[in-house]
């Protein structure tokens, strides 16, 4: 434990979250301890041997546009202490049944030169917002306040307020269009049919045309392990292995900052907080759960689309339609038969994370709410459809299901990784309706997870805004 007794600041859990908020405090000279149950810091962003020796998996987050595109995390000198960003060729790739596939490539009219009829269209939806991402992304990732753009807001909203399935249906007249479209919206974990879903596929779109999707050299960890090492240095602490179950436990301070969910938050503090907050974080959604394997692999993945091969991500569902309905089907409980699965081919790229001449792969797809189904079979054979002869690579795998990820992370609660559902309702007030969404009616405590905007994500950008509420109210 810390030699201190009293600090400024302490934050519960030591998630990208957590850590951000840690910085920004003790940038402002405050003191801060963080605590973190684990034994290692990182919450989603962590890595380890989890197939076979010399095999590093990621066992969250992989991919990392959000973080390379963070702008609280380009306001670190991060590669001071160890995070190197790795590109592929192109961000994404997304193969059809036709051998062929559609590429995210860097640039929109790259991209847009291979969707056919659809270029002029796809030019025209990503081509303004790309050139003005750097204005924009500031307004997006965060709480609803005065923008500082507010023209190119209202540009990005009025496409991203739609339903991902309509707008796509309306812009687009080709398969490869849409298909693209329904893969990098389908991250939101809600169905297609819903108003802003559409907003998902437009910011990741925007993000591998602006920053790329990269990875981190190592693993995620190095990005956990990167914040942490800054915040040592300019003298935060942080303790691991120390699971809090009551605020009750802390040492002193003037503020607390949770890097949880509603409902770790209402164990942690519910004797600080009146019963009718309690009610209305009771009634918090969460959303469905995530189904993963890790693979050690023999050989790289045999996709049949060349094109696949440039890219560190793949997004395996074919359609828009079927896309949607596996998302629809894992929204309402539904265990999908071809369930839209996403593939992370991080070896192929970054040699670190597997033996000479042996590959890992990463690959998860969404399940219903707390369902712990083995959807094994089902994620493979959508593998297997466009990379015929996969299974043969594979030397070992690791599944995780619903409640394997809510063990591993108390934050993904009943499988959700991404801190509760992300439709209309929730968007716009994680964790509650408030004019300060971290605050809560304890003045000294505050919420700094993704179940706070901007939501989900390696970003950071949670625990900035909160520790900014905290600092401007009692620090």
């Amino acid at each position: 434990m810390a030699a201190r007794t009293e600090y400024d600041a302490i934050i519960v859990g030591a998630g990208p979250n957590g850590l951000a908020a840690a910085i920004t405090i003790a940038r402002a000279g405050c003191s801060v301890l963080v605590l973190e149950a684990s034994e290692t810091v990182g919450g989603g962003a962590r890595s380890g041997e989890i197939t076979l020796p010399g095999f590093r998996h990621d066992i969250c987050s992989a991919i990392h546009p959000l973080g390379v595109g963070s702008p609280f995390f380009r306001s670190l000198s991060l590669a001071e202490y160890g995070l190197k960003w790795v590109y592929s060729p192109v961000p994404l790739a997304h193969p059809l049944d036709d051998g062929t596939a559609v590429v995210l490539e860097r640039s929109v009219e790259e991209a847009a030169a291979g969707l056919g009829r659809d270029a002029r269209a796809y030019e025209r939806l990503m081509g303004p917002i790309v050139r003005g991402a750097d204005a924009l992304m500031p307004d997006i990732l965060g709480p609803l306040r005065i923008p500082r753009h507010p023209l190119l807001l209202v540009r990005f909203g009025l496409r991203a307020m739609q339903s991902a399935r309509g707008l796509a249906e309306r812009i687009f007249t080709t398969e490869r269009a849409s298909a693209l479209f329904a893969g990098l919206s389908a991250h939101s974990m809600i169905p297609l049919e819903y108003a802003f879903s559409a907003s998902f596929g437009m910011v990741l779109g925007i993000l591998g045309h602006s920053v790329g999707w990269p990875l981190p050299r190592g693993g995620s960890q190095s990005i956990s392990n990167a914040l942490a090492g800054y915040l040592r240095a300019i003298g935060g602490e942080i303790v691991t292995g120390r699971r809090v179950d009551s605020l009750r436990e802390l040492p002193s301070s003037r503020a607390v900052l949770c890097d949880v969910t509603p409902r770790q938050l209402i164990r942690l503090a519910g004797d600080r907080l009146p019963p009718g907050y309690i009610r209305r974080l009771a009634r918090y959604r969460y959303g469905p759960a995530v189904f993963k394997v890790d693979y050690a692999l023999n050989g790289p993945i045999p996709w049949r689309a060349p094109e696949c091969t440039r890219a560190a991500t793949v997004h395996l569902g074919g359609t828009l339609p079927e896309i949607a309905q596996s998302e629809q089907d894992a929204w309402t409980g539904v265990h999908t038969e071809r369930p839209f699965t996403l593939v992370a081919q991080q070896s192929l790229f970054d040699p670190s994370r597997a033996p000479a001449g042996k590959q890992t792969a990463w690959a998860y797809c969404h399940a219903p709410h707390g369902s712990d189904f083995d959807m094994t079979d089902r994620l493979e054979a959508q593998i297997e459809r466009f990379a015929p002869g996969f299974k043969d690579q594979v030397l070992a795998r690791s599944v995780m299901t619903a409640s394997d990820f809510e063990a591993y992370n108390a934050n993904d609660v009943g499988g959700d990784i991404a801190g509760g559902a992300s439709d209309m309702l929730q968007l716009f007030t994680r964790p509650t309706a408030r004019i300060v969404p971290y605050s809560t009616p304890d003045p000294a405590l505050f919420i700094c997870s993704a179940s706070t905007p901007p939501g989900a994500g390696v970003h950071g950008m949670s625990g900035y805004f909160a520790a900014l509420a905290a600092l401007k109210s009692v620090l």
